[in-house]
């Protein structure tokens, strides 16, 4: 779309108008940032002042939680885009940590098809999907290839929160035909304040440079400190970009017709 814009303002440039003024209308054109939360479902701490920002967010839900369809309707209702967060095996951390219909490798191929389904299913608004954990799932063609293939037939786009750098999401997403987009930076990776403010400065330097920009952050522990973070460097980010929906950054995702089976 960005494209067809540009396009456009320059038909309605008036005749005698200078090369270097073309030029510097082109870039003029707004950069886009994507500002993805994860772990909502749960009545996790910083849910309401999250769902409450002034600025459009994509809120990642985890499924078959306590308030996972609430925190759905509510943020579908406050503008925000919705996605499932789908509970995924990691290499390291407690079975505990992925909660309820999580996927892990030691499962039949019938029985990832019918969790992620579900999963998809039982978040209400959902438009794509990214993945809680994950670091040994998503490195697994047989388990991933079911998920996208999932992920196809409900017509849901896949983030990459890149929890490993063998991920195979991307080769398959392309093979499938599935939009695919990749995180760039994760605020609280680390849960201090410290942290989380000095990615949040790091995120400001790279709308410098990067014409568009993934960033993840969480309610729960660190819920808190993001949601604080976020709200004096929203205006931040907003000299340099647009704060979007996920799914602006898919080139051409608003001509897709999701009605068709």
């Amino acid at each position: 779309m960005k494209k067809i814009i540009c396009f456009f303002c320059f038909l309605s440039f008036p005749l005698g108008i200078s090369a270097q003024e073309v030029d510097s209308a082109k870039t003029q054109v707004r950069k886009e940032l994507a500002i993805v939360i994860d772990d909502f479902g749960n009545n996790m701490k910083g849910t309401d002042e999250m769902l409450n920002l002034p600025v459009p967010i994509t809120v990642a839900i985890m499924p078959f939680l306590s308030t996972s369809k609430e925190d759905a309707i509510r943020a579908h209702k406050k503008g925000h885009e919705v996605i499932v967060h789908l509970p995924l095996e990691p290499k390291k951390g407690k079975k505990s940590w992925l909660g309820p219909g999580a996927i892990t490798t030691d499962l039949s191929n019938e029985e990832i098809r019918k969790r992620v389904k579900g999963a998809i299913e039982s978040i209400p608004y959902a438009v794509g999907m990214n993945h809680h954990m994950g670091s040994k799932a998503t490195e697994d063609k047989r388990v991933m290839r079911i998920i996208l293939e999932e992920c196809h037939k409900h017509h849901l786009y896949y983030l990459d929160s890149k929890t490993t750098n063998k991920s195979v999401i991307k080769e398959l997403a392309e093979e499938l035909n599935v939009p695919y987009l990749e995180n760039d930076l994760f605020f609280d990776h680390i849960y201090t304040n410290q942290h989380i403010a000095k990615q949040a400065s790091r995120l400001a330097k790279k709308l410098d440079t990067e014409q568009e920009f993934i960033a993840i952050g969480h309610v729960g522990v660190s819920g808190p400190s993001v949601v604080s973070v976020l709200k004096q460097y929203i205006p931040v980010y907003q000299r340099d970009a647009d704060i979007v929906p996920l799914s602006t950054l898919i080139e051409g995702y608003e001509l897709l017709d999701t009605d068709l089976p």
